[in-house]
């Protein structure tokens, strides 16, 4: 029975000593490089703040309004109808706010069309003399893309193209303009 138990201690110190070296030598091991900066990906694209805007084109007249992506100036989509008493209110306020920061904003105003009648919104625009272009979203497409649901909807969108929030119902004009201040830097 000596000799079994003596074999077995040689082989436990055999074990311990194999187990010794290999931790002895993984820790002398050359440590691994560990990247510090990564590539970050593009934020997913939906109608979220933190998400990528979604994109889409309108044409209106001869001019082409693109939102998507990375752009000069932040952009603000203004999701509006003409028989929106709230829209109504803000419309002499972003007549405001868009002449003052021309400079880093540029404001969009969308009719959604589909649910409004048309000649009725161009009268809203002439009425309030709208200093932004303005743009019909005829079959509501751009916003359903934007998952809209009450009037107005403003869209707060940055110089890199992600959304930075979206803002239903209408804000005082001191509130939106200091999202505004906030969203460009101002």
């Amino acid at each position: 029975m000596k000799a079994v138990h003596k074999r077995n201690l040689t082989v436990l110190a055999l074990i311990v000593f194999l187990a010794v070296l290999a931790i002895e030598h993984r820790s002398k091991a050359e440590p691994k490089a560990v990247a510090v900066l990564q590539q970050q990906a593009e934020p997913e694209t939906g109608a979220y703040a933190g998400l990528r805007a979604p994109s889409f084109i309108l044409q209106e007249g001869d001019k082409q309004y693109e939102v998507g992506g990375a752009r000069e100036k932040a952009v603000m989509l203004n999701f509006w109808a003409s028989w929106c008493d709230p829209c109504q209110q803000e419309a002499p306020e972003l007549n405001k706010l868009a002449m003052k920061y021309s400079d880093v904003l540029d404001i969009y105003g969308i009719n959604v069309t589909s649910q409004d009648y048309k000649p009725n919104a161009e009268r809203f625009v002439k009425k309030y003399m709208l200093a932004f272009p303005v743009m019909y979203d005829l079959k509501g497409q751009i916003f359903d893309k934007y998952n809209g649901a009450v009037f107005p909807t403003n869209v707060l969108i940055d110089k890199k193209g992600v959304i930075s929030e979206i803002i239903l119902g209408v804000l005082t004009a001191e509130e939106l303009e200091q999202k505004i201040i906030a969203l460009t830097g101002s």
